[in-house]
């Protein structure tokens, strides 16, 4: 477990990972230790390729999804190679593992109707609670934060006067997102609800707040999305990110070009933008087929 420790040391203040990254690491390789105690094996200079094979192959027997088995495969990826640059072993069993094969699946997300009737104003009370859960539904639809950029979001990342709100991102990447005159008043109304609620001294602070007075955690927010997307949807996921992809959605179907997107959500590479070019085609591609009356070329 020491070097796992060193490792996460490593990844928090050499690679600027966030908290939830962290923590993703740690239990990946916790439950990779607890498959080589089954060959009474501690140090990682033992593991081989045929060890990590069977690892893989256990959790797959387990019902674990694919997509969550190839994120384990990544942080063993990272871990040995870490342990490679530090010379604790002489070879990375990992090198020699692919990812398990998972189906393309493309992003969820709200269409325009959808979005309007969720944000309609007899949604939310006129209380505290009600005030600020419109803003978060309309911070996540009109800027495409994460959960983690949200709950970790503070007073002074939020400039009324250049009306710009700057995030702190994967990795402390920062970028800098417009707020439009809409999200401008709405997070003035709030702020000024919040103060009046619980006094000046929570000024500087984070910017959201449960009815406590405590910070935002991410099941309250998980909760909070998930209540109000039931009330205009019945899609299959009711996450914050499927809010983060509507904004890139509408975006993208309003005449957004990919490599603006990429900057406004903060990803490090276009192949992760790319994805949404995919949606529009599918969408396109489901009208088209529901349509055309020879598109599916049946036989009479």
């Amino acid at each position: 477990m020491r070097y796992v420790q060193e490792f996460l040391k490593y990844m928090r203040y050499e690679r600027r990972c966030s908290n939830l990254t962290i923590d993703a690491y740690e239990n990946d390789l916790r439950l990779l230790e607890q498959f080589l105690k089954n060959y009474d094996i501690s140090d990682p200079c033992n593991v081989t390729a045929r060890h990590l094979r069977r690892w893989i192959m256990s959790l797959l027997t387990r019902g674990m999804k694919p997509r969550s088995v190839n994120r384990k495969i990544a942080s063993c990826r990272s871990y040995y190679k870490y342990l490679c640059r530090e010379r604790v072993v002489q070879k990375n069993p990992s090198a020699m593992i692919d990812n398990v094969k998972t189906p393309k699946l493309l992003p969820v997300f709200l269409h325009e109707p959808e979005m309007n009737l969720l944000l309609e104003m007899e949604n939310f009370p006129d209380t505290y609670e009600g005030v600020r859960d419109k803003t978060i539904l309309e911070l996540f639809y009109m800027s495409g934060l994460r959960v983690s950029e949200l709950t970790n979001l503070t007073d002074s990342q939020i400039d009324l006067s250049r009306e710009v709100l700057l995030i702190l991102g994967k990795r402390k990447k920062q970028r800098i997102i417009p707020l439009t005159n809409v999200l401008k008043l709405s997070l003035n109304s709030y702020l000024h609800r919040r103060n009046l609620e619980f006094g000046d001294s929570v000024r500087g602070g984070r910017v959201f707040l449960t009815k406590n007075g405590d910070d935002v955690y991410t099941k309250l927010i998980y909760r909070i999305v998930r209540k109000h997307i039931e009330m205009v949807s019945t899609v299959s996921k009711k996450s914050p990110h499927v809010l983060r992809h509507t904004f890139a959605t509408v975006l993208l179907n309003n005449g957004a070009d990919l490599m603006s997107i990429k900057e406004l959500l903060g990803h490090s590479s276009l192949a992760a933008t790319q994805i949404y070019a995919h949606t529009e085609f599918e969408q396109l591609n489901k009208v088209y087929k529901q349509a055309h009356p020879r598109a599916e070329n049946k036989e009479d």
